[in-house]
């Protein structure tokens, strides 16, 4: 977790350590220096003293590690979202109940294949552009359509998949997410 106010920190990290072991960053230099491809996720606030946030996503995308990060921060979503490299984002404030909820969504995706990794992460996206951004301004924005256009590519590209398993590969496929 990389959140620079301590009081928030140590809330988050004790609702987290229910479920996993917790590291906790409060700079983007610390958390340069700390995250590596070790992490199975990664909270990650946006404004932090010494920099952005999407200084340490930066880093944890450019070194190819496969950690799934969830921006939580107190910015609200614009369009600079849409060539960001994160899995899922958060307004704070986040209860106890939605942060590990989070967590569980995050560690679940580490489980997906690629093409829904990607898929998860631009459905999250359109959804939180959604909420914040007027229709008219979403239809006028370029980004913002080539993200619905590759939505509908992948979705296709699933239902291909879907269509190529049997029973049993579905069967197998829960009992693997189920047994994580």
């Amino acid at each position: 977790m990389v959140e620079d106010d301590p009081e928030i920190a140590d809330l988050y990290a004790g609702f987290l350590t229910e479920r996993c072991e917790v590291t906790v960053a409060g700079t983007v230099t610390e958390a340069i220096a700390v995250v590596d491809g070790s992490f199975d996720a990664v909270l990650l606030d946006r404004r932090l003293p010494d920099g952005s946030g999407d200084e340490v996503l930066e880093h944890i995308r450019t070194n190819g590690y496969d950690s799934r990060v969830a921006m939580v921060t107190a910015v609200d979503p614009d369009f600079d979202i849409l060539d960001m490299g994160f899995d899922l984002y958060l307004t704070k404030p986040i209860g106890r109940s939605n942060l590990l909820a989070a967590l569980d969504g995050l560690l679940t995706r580490n489980e997906y294949d690629d093409l829904l990794q990607e898929a998860a992460a631009l459905a999250s996206k359109r959804a939180v552009l959604k909420t914040k951004k007027p229709t008219a301004r979403l239809e006028t924005n370029e980004g913002y359509t080539a993200l619905v256009d590759r939505l509908e590519e992948l979705d296709a590209d699933i239902d291909d998949l879907e269509e190529s398993l049997s029973t049993d590969d579905y069967r197998a496929m829960f009992r693997d997410l189920g047994g994580t």
